[in-house]
Protein backbone atom coordinates (compact mmCIF):
# COMPACT_ATOMS: atom_id res chain seq x y z
CA UNK A 1 0.00 0.00 0.00
CA UNK A 2 1.40 3.33 -0.92
CA UNK A 3 2.22 6.08 1.47
CA UNK A 4 0.16 8.95 1.87
CA UNK A 5 2.62 11.46 0.54
CA UNK A 6 4.09 9.05 -2.51
CA UNK A 7 0.18 8.78 -4.53
CA UNK A 8 -0.46 5.52 -6.03
CA UNK A 9 2.46 2.62 -7.51
CA UNK A 10 1.68 0.99 -10.79
CA UNK A 11 0.53 -2.21 -8.95
CA UNK A 12 -2.19 -0.02 -6.53
CA UNK A 13 -3.45 1.29 -10.07
CA UNK A 14 -4.18 -2.15 -11.64
CA UNK A 15 -5.47 -2.96 -7.95
CA UNK A 16 -7.89 -0.43 -8.59
CA UNK A 17 -8.93 -1.32 -11.87
CA UNK A 18 -9.88 -4.78 -10.86
CA UNK A 19 -11.55 -3.23 -7.92
CA UNK A 20 -14.13 -1.22 -10.28
CA UNK A 21 -14.01 -3.82 -12.69
CA UNK A 22 -15.82 -6.09 -9.51
CA UNK A 23 -18.17 -3.15 -9.13
CA UNK A 24 -16.61 -1.76 -5.99
CA UNK A 25 -15.37 1.90 -5.85
CA UNK A 26 -11.83 2.12 -3.64
CA UNK A 27 -11.01 4.76 -1.21
CA UNK A 28 -8.31 6.97 -1.52
CA UNK A 29 -6.70 9.97 0.68
CA UNK A 30 -5.54 13.14 -1.00
CA UNK A 31 -1.68 13.45 -0.64
CA UNK A 32 -0.10 16.61 -0.60
CA UNK A 33 0.35 17.84 -4.25
CA UNK A 34 -3.63 17.42 -4.13
CA UNK A 35 -3.40 20.90 -2.60
CA UNK A 36 -6.29 22.32 -0.06
CA UNK A 37 -8.00 18.50 0.18
CA UNK A 38 -4.45 17.22 1.43
CA UNK A 39 -5.56 14.11 4.08
CA UNK A 40 -9.69 14.13 2.69
CA UNK A 41 -10.91 10.87 1.52
CA UNK A 42 -12.37 10.26 -1.58
CA UNK A 43 -13.60 7.05 -3.50
CA UNK A 44 -12.19 6.46 -7.33
CA UNK A 45 -15.54 6.02 -9.67
CA UNK A 46 -13.60 5.14 -12.80
CA UNK A 47 -9.90 5.18 -14.34
CA UNK A 48 -9.54 6.87 -18.06
CA UNK A 49 -6.92 6.29 -20.61
CA UNK A 50 -3.30 6.97 -18.80
CA UNK A 51 -2.45 7.98 -22.73
CA UNK A 52 -4.72 10.70 -23.02
CA UNK A 53 -4.24 12.42 -19.59
CA UNK A 54 -2.00 11.83 -16.77
CA UNK A 55 -4.98 12.87 -14.52
CA UNK A 56 -7.15 9.48 -15.44
CA UNK A 57 -7.99 8.68 -11.96
CA UNK A 58 -11.52 10.57 -11.36
CA UNK A 59 -12.60 10.93 -7.84
CA UNK A 60 -15.89 11.33 -6.38
CA UNK A 61 -15.54 14.16 -3.60
CA UNK A 62 -18.63 15.23 -1.86
CA UNK A 63 -20.92 15.77 -5.36
CA UNK A 64 -18.06 16.16 -7.35
CA UNK A 65 -16.11 13.71 -10.03
CA UNK A 66 -12.92 15.28 -10.66
CA UNK A 67 -9.69 13.76 -12.02
CA UNK A 68 -6.16 13.69 -10.73
CA UNK A 69 -3.01 11.70 -11.22
CA UNK A 70 -2.02 9.16 -9.57
CA UNK A 71 0.40 11.57 -7.09
CA UNK A 72 -2.76 13.58 -5.95
CA UNK A 73 -3.50 10.29 -4.13
CA UNK A 74 -2.93 7.35 -1.97
CA UNK A 75 -4.70 4.30 -0.84
CA UNK A 76 -6.68 5.37 2.12
CA UNK A 77 -6.05 3.12 5.29
CA UNK A 78 -8.66 0.95 6.65
CA UNK A 79 -11.23 3.01 8.50
CA UNK A 80 -10.61 6.06 6.57
CA UNK A 81 -13.87 8.09 5.90
CA UNK A 82 -15.69 7.26 8.82
CA UNK A 83 -16.84 10.08 10.96
CA UNK A 84 -16.81 10.30 14.18
CA UNK A 85 -18.69 12.13 16.79
CA UNK A 86 -16.88 14.40 18.20
CA UNK A 87 -18.42 15.76 21.57
CA UNK A 88 -19.20 19.20 21.61
CA UNK A 89 -20.27 21.74 24.55
CA UNK A 90 -23.83 22.18 25.04
CA UNK A 91 -24.55 25.79 24.95
CA UNK A 92 -25.17 27.57 27.61
CA UNK A 93 -28.77 27.26 29.50
CA UNK A 94 -30.03 30.81 28.41
CA UNK A 95 -31.80 32.81 31.29
CA UNK A 96 -35.73 33.07 30.32
CA UNK A 97 -36.53 36.42 29.72
CA UNK A 98 -38.52 37.72 33.23
CA UNK A 99 -41.90 37.83 32.34
CA UNK A 100 -43.33 41.73 33.33
CA UNK A 101 -45.62 42.45 36.75
CA UNK A 102 -48.61 43.71 34.56
CA UNK A 103 -49.67 42.65 31.35
CA UNK A 104 -52.29 44.58 29.31
CA UNK A 105 -54.28 42.90 26.87
CA UNK A 106 -54.57 44.54 23.39
CA UNK A 107 -56.86 44.36 21.28
CA UNK A 108 -56.19 42.84 18.09
CA UNK A 109 -57.55 44.39 14.96
CA UNK A 110 -57.47 41.88 11.60
CA UNK A 111 -55.52 43.37 8.46
CA UNK A 112 -58.54 44.27 5.95
CA UNK A 113 -58.67 41.89 3.21
CA UNK A 114 -58.13 42.49 -0.24
CA UNK A 115 -61.25 41.13 -2.51
CA UNK A 116 -60.82 38.32 -4.40
CA UNK A 117 -61.11 39.12 -7.86
CA UNK A 118 -62.68 36.23 -10.11
CA UNK A 119 -61.41 35.41 -13.04
CA UNK A 120 -63.89 35.09 -16.11
CA UNK A 121 -63.53 31.26 -16.32
CA UNK A 122 -63.42 30.69 -19.95
CA UNK A 123 -64.34 27.16 -21.05
CA UNK A 124 -62.36 25.52 -23.82
CA UNK A 125 -65.09 24.55 -26.59
CA UNK A 126 -65.05 20.50 -27.45
CA UNK A 127 -63.19 20.43 -30.97
CA UNK A 128 -65.34 19.10 -33.75
CA UNK A 129 -64.15 16.19 -35.07
CA UNK A 130 -63.17 16.63 -38.61
CA UNK A 131 -65.56 15.24 -41.36
CA UNK A 132 -64.14 12.74 -43.82
CA UNK A 133 -64.00 13.24 -47.09
CA UNK A 134 -66.81 11.25 -48.28
CA UNK A 135 -65.63 9.22 -51.41
CA UNK A 136 -67.94 8.96 -54.71
CA UNK A 137 -68.51 5.39 -55.44
CA UNK A 138 -67.44 4.01 -58.54
CA UNK A 139 -69.94 2.63 -60.50
CA UNK A 140 -69.19 -1.18 -60.93
CA UNK A 141 -68.39 -2.06 -64.46
CA UNK A 142 -69.62 -5.08 -66.11
CA UNK A 143 -68.35 -8.74 -65.66
CA UNK A 144 -65.53 -10.15 -67.50
CA UNK A 145 -66.62 -12.00 -70.59
CA UNK A 146 -64.89 -15.45 -71.48
CA UNK A 147 -65.29 -17.16 -75.18
CA UNK A 148 -63.86 -20.33 -75.12
CA UNK A 149 -63.01 -22.73 -78.79
CA UNK A 150 -62.18 -26.09 -77.98
CA UNK A 151 -61.18 -28.98 -79.92
CA UNK A 152 -62.42 -32.40 -78.57
CA UNK A 153 -63.57 -35.94 -80.12
CA UNK A 154 -63.02 -34.29 -83.77
CA UNK A 155 -65.47 -31.68 -82.76
CA UNK A 156 -64.87 -28.27 -82.70
CA UNK A 157 -67.25 -26.23 -79.78
CA UNK A 158 -67.68 -22.99 -78.79
CA UNK A 159 -68.47 -21.27 -74.94
CA UNK A 160 -69.73 -17.87 -73.80
CA UNK A 161 -69.68 -17.21 -70.12
CA UNK A 162 -69.77 -13.87 -68.30
CA UNK A 163 -68.61 -13.94 -65.00
CA UNK A 164 -70.17 -16.94 -63.20
CA UNK A 165 -73.16 -17.16 -65.58
CA UNK A 166 -73.03 -19.57 -68.56
CA UNK A 167 -74.58 -16.87 -71.64
CA UNK A 168 -74.19 -20.18 -74.17
CA UNK A 169 -73.07 -23.84 -73.88
CA UNK A 170 -70.64 -26.04 -75.96
CA UNK A 171 -71.94 -26.11 -79.10
CA UNK A 172 -70.54 -27.76 -82.38
CA UNK A 173 -69.35 -25.44 -85.17
CA UNK A 174 -67.64 -26.44 -88.58
CA UNK A 175 -64.27 -26.60 -89.20
CA UNK A 176 -64.08 -23.31 -91.25
CA UNK A 177 -65.29 -21.49 -88.94
CA UNK A 178 -63.20 -22.87 -86.21
CA UNK A 179 -59.99 -21.62 -88.39
CA UNK A 180 -61.64 -18.28 -89.23
CA UNK A 181 -61.30 -17.60 -85.28
CA UNK A 182 -58.53 -19.20 -84.81
CA UNK A 183 -57.00 -16.68 -87.37
CA UNK A 184 -58.32 -13.47 -85.68
CA UNK A 185 -55.36 -14.82 -82.92
CA UNK A 186 -52.08 -13.78 -84.25
CA UNK A 187 -50.38 -16.71 -81.86
CA UNK A 188 -47.84 -18.83 -84.06
CA UNK A 189 -47.98 -21.72 -81.78
CA UNK A 190 -52.02 -21.77 -81.83
CA UNK A 191 -51.81 -21.46 -85.66
CA UNK A 192 -49.26 -24.60 -85.65
CA UNK A 193 -51.39 -26.53 -83.62
CA UNK A 194 -54.56 -26.12 -85.57
CA UNK A 195 -52.45 -26.99 -88.78
CA UNK A 196 -51.81 -30.47 -86.99
CA UNK A 197 -55.73 -31.30 -85.69
CA UNK A 198 -56.50 -30.32 -89.34
CA UNK A 199 -54.59 -32.61 -90.71
CA UNK A 200 -55.23 -35.70 -89.03
CA UNK A 201 -58.90 -34.82 -89.54
CA UNK A 202 -57.80 -34.88 -93.34
CA UNK A 203 -56.46 -38.06 -93.40
CA UNK A 204 -59.08 -39.29 -91.07
CA UNK A 205 -61.55 -37.91 -94.09
CA UNK A 206 -59.47 -39.49 -97.04
CA UNK A 207 -59.59 -42.75 -95.03
CA UNK A 208 -63.51 -43.05 -94.66
CA UNK A 209 -63.79 -41.52 -98.54
CA UNK A 210 -61.60 -44.21 -99.50
CA UNK A 211 -63.21 -47.10 -97.34
CA UNK A 212 -66.81 -45.53 -98.38
CA UNK A 213 -66.13 -45.27 -102.32
CA UNK A 214 -64.69 -49.22 -101.89
CA UNK A 215 -68.41 -50.38 -100.12
CA UNK A 216 -69.78 -47.72 -103.28
CA UNK A 217 -67.70 -49.78 -106.34
CA UNK A 218 -69.26 -53.21 -104.08
CA UNK A 219 -72.22 -52.34 -103.92
CA UNK A 220 -72.60 -50.68 -107.80
CA UNK A 221 -71.22 -54.21 -109.02
CA UNK A 222 -73.45 -56.35 -106.84
CA UNK A 223 -76.57 -53.81 -108.47
CA UNK A 224 -75.21 -54.69 -112.16
CA UNK A 225 -75.10 -58.35 -112.01
CA UNK A 226 -78.41 -58.52 -110.29
CA UNK A 227 -80.11 -56.55 -113.32
CA UNK A 228 -77.95 -58.87 -115.98
CA UNK A 229 -79.68 -61.96 -114.02
CA UNK A 230 -83.21 -59.48 -114.08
Amino acid sequence: MGAAGQGLSTDEVQSIREALAAGRKPKVVFTASAGQIAGQVGQVVELTDPAVSDEFVVVRFGRDELPFSPADVAVAPRGAGRKTAEAQPEPPAQPAPAEPEFVLDRARVPAPREPQREEPKVEAAEPKPARRPVKAAKPKGPSGLTVTLAYADGEWTVAAQQGSKSLAKPYVVKPAEALRMVALVDVPGVHEAVEQIMAVERADAEQQAEKLRAELAEIEARLAELREAG
